[in-house]
């Protein structure tokens, strides 16, 4: 039997600088020729990707499934192929990410974190009942549409994401996010399902209110360790201006057992949340008419660029005892062969679910 005919047809999107740079995968600026309307393409290499196509038509499905329904989460534009690549077109997020955007405000309180909270919350709500799964929140993940101060927060970045049969129970069982955010039962490899994201959401408030992850370690093991016992604390010196129901909110979604964890729903109906109007863009700049709340704003900024600035310097020296294994690893030729690698910053699954 003859091979099919490939059939080409003009390309509809012209790319320009790169965005992002991924093992399979880069992100690029597009324009599309006939409305000169801005996109994100993700570009993925078929040959890179060959025998983990299900890992790409997972996402396709994901964002099939959401496109269009929610204003808070990224949508799927186009997708189309050619000889060699895969094509996603995405909505383009050219705002910026969630942290970087508060560290450059003049003020920062307790409401205005409440009010972002609730804004991914209600999104990841509307994942949970189209049958989504996240696995991959992080403030890195919650991206601004436009520099506008009014500008919508997007959930973004569905590559780990699932498609959960509601009609059956069904659990995961592969290791995959990013390690800081991960619940305890991926770390257990005993199964795990959408209260996974509500974990992850504990952690982006306890950041968002202190700057710091509540269990930051010097090594990884300890890291592990911490959240395998939802071992944290809320230090004195930035939490005693932090109201009783905010780390009510965060003790309820940092639970080790899945089952006791509060769902989307409940935590929209948290008194936390409860009270904060539900709204779709960025929290103001402006203080609040109750002057009792504290300005977060300066020690949120001195935490996270501390966070930041050290975790530079690991991955200098990560980067330093790669180079060095791949150095003796060189032959007289000069010639590299394969050295393992230490750990990514984000688990990618298998594909094996």
């Amino acid at each position: 039997m003859s091979a099919a005919k490939i059939v080409t047809v003009p390309c509809k999107y012209k790319t320009g600088k790169v965005l992002g740079q991924g093992t399979y995968a880069t992100v690029k600026e597009a324009v599309h020729i006939e409305t000169g309307k801005f996109y994100a393409v993700k570009v993925i290499n078929k040959k890179l990707m060959q025998g983990r196509e299900s890992m790409i038509k997972n996402e396709i499905n994901v964002l099939r499934r959401i496109s269009q329904g929610h204003p808070n989460i990224l949508s799927l534009v186009d997708f189309f192929e050619t000889m060699n690549n895969l094509y996603l077109v995405t909505e383009l997020a050219l705002g910026g990410e969630l942290f970087d955007r508060i560290c450059k405000k003049q003020f920062y309180y307790e409401k205005d974190a409440a009010e972002l909270v609730k804004i991914v919350v209600s999104a990841v709500a509307y994942l949970h009942d189209h049958g989504i799964v996240h696995r991959d929140l992080k403030p890195e993940n919650l991206l601004f549409r436009t520099p506008d101060e009014d500008a919508d927060l997007l959930i973004a970045d569905f590559g780990l994401s699932r498609v959960m049969d509601t009609d059956k129970f069904q659990m995961l069982m592969t290791t995959c996010g990013t390690p800081g955010y991960m619940a305890p039962e991926i770390f257990r490899k005993a199964g795990h399902g959408k209260q996974v994201d509500m974990w992850a959401i504990g952690v982006i408030t306890f950041f968002l209110l202190s700057g710091y992850t509540p269990f930051d370690s010097e090594s990884n093991q300890e890291e592990v360790r911490n959240i395998l016992e939802a071992k944290y604390s809320y230090d004195p010196q930035y939490w005693s201006d932090i109201s009783k129901h905010a780390r009510n909110f965060i003790d309820k979604l940092l639970t080790v057992d899945p089952t006791a964890r509060m769902t989307a729903h409940q935590a929209l109906e948290h008194p936390w949340l409860a009270s904060v109007p539900l709204k779709k863009t960025a929290a103001a700049v402006t203080p609040p008419q109750d002057q009792k709340q504290q300005d977060l704003l300066p020690h949120v900024r001195q935490n996270f660029n501390a966070r930041r600035t050290f975790k530079r310097a690991v991955d200098a020296v990560r980067f330093g005892v790669r180079m060095g294994s791949t150095l003796k690893n060189m032959d007289v030729e000069g010639d590299i062969r394969p050295v393992s690698e230490g750990p990514d910053q984000v688990l990618k699954q298998d594909d094996s679910e």
